[in-house]
């Protein structure tokens, strides 16, 4: 005799979600070009005129990627006005925790109080944010968090060797936090998510932890092959930026604001005019001042348009994210 298999019960939750509130945290030290030119043999003008970079933050010697995370979420909650206990995930977005376990998340929401809410990291490296909204919005909509605290946070002066010209000039510290939840219209777009790790080098550590322990490296550090990235970023992510807005249902000319990964002031701009966005579109330039601070790039850049533009709120934005891996993630949202 057979039985029939019981039915499962699938939860649901919110047919729409959208992000309620942002919160950032930089480094407390700014340091302009010409604090670290001398070990790169460079000049203040050649590295503004090839990034746009004209200082960047980092944190004291002191403050660890959970410091940082731990400001911005704090921000990104009160303003969002829900208690922490309504928090049922924190996702934290990084390649900068200082331990491989526990998760940076973990110790996270037991400090802004969230506990026993689910908790993860995750490493998309500079797409980190975007991917970790994608996840928010799926665990938002089957009903397994009515809210979600998604938090990029970076400590890259830890992973920087300051004799290095490919990539180090470019880093900075920071955290960007976004609070998800439920909406009673759609205020997140189908995520586009994907890799392409046969060019995993093109952004990587240059040893592994193995290799130092074994003593055949020093500390690992970041590096990157600048061209080939620089012709990634600009050509095959402006047809994933095109892609969502499509699977959005919407063209540039509806956009108020584009927030690119602050990579590099030329990507952002030549990335723009891939797009054609039109001139009432305000892009994101956080990158001036901040330096790439990879998966806490898109949120404080949100943030801070959102600062100097109060205006913004309530319209659309294209962000995306792209590095390391080689790793990509965009969606269209409506801002705070």
């Amino acid at each position: 005799m057979t039985t029939a298999t019981p039915t499962l019960v699938q939860s649901t939750g919110a047919q729409f979600t959208r992000i309620l509130a942002m919160g950032a945290a930089r480094g407390e030290r700014v340091v302009p070009n010409s604090e670290i030119i001398e070990p790169i043999n460079s000049s203040d003008e050649w590295i503004r005129q090839r990034t746009g970079v004209i200082t960047r933050v980092r944190a004291n010697e002191d403050t660890s990627a959970l410091d940082l995370a731990v400001d911005a979420s704090r921000e990104a909650i009160e303003r969002s006005g829900i208690d922490p206990s309504r928090i049922g995930a924190v996702i934290v977005a990084t390649i900068s925790n200082g331990m491989q376990t526990p998760s940076l998340a973990a110790r996270l929401a037991d400090l802004v109080g969230t506990t026993p809410a689910a908790a993860y990291d995750l490493n998309a490296a500079c797409a980190g944010y975007c991917y970790a909204v994608a996840q928010a919005d799926a665990l938002v909509r089957t009903g397994v968090a009515e809210h979600v605290l998604v938090v990029g946070t970076e400590k890259l002066s830890d992973l920087i060797d300051p004799t290095d010209r490919t990539i180090s000039f470019l880093l900075g510290d920071g955290a960007g936090a976004a609070i998800i939840g439920p909406s009673e219209t759609p205020g997140i777009s189908k995520s586009i998510l994907g890799s392409d790790g046969s060019r995993w080098e093109a952004v990587s550590m240059n040893a592994s932890l193995q290799e130092y322990r074994q003593g055949g490296s020093e500390w690992p550090t970041l590096r990157q092959d600048g061209p080939s990235v620089f012709r990634w970023a600009v050509w095959d992510m402006a047809k994933v930026a095109r892609r969502a807005l499509e699977e959005a249902g919407i063209t540039a000319d509806q956009l108020s604001a584009f927030i690119p990964h602050q990579a590099n002031m030329r990507i952002v701009d030549e990335f723009a005019k891939q797009l054609a966005l039109p001139d009432h579109v305000v892009i994101a330039r956080d990158i001036a001042t901040t330096g790439n601070t990879s998966a806490a790039s898109v949120p404080l850049a949100t943030h801070r348009l959102l600062e100097e533009n109060p205006e913004l709120s309530g319209g659309l934005a294209l962000q995306i994210g792209f590095g390391a891996g080689l790793v990509y993630g965009a969606q269209v949202v409506v801002l705070p």
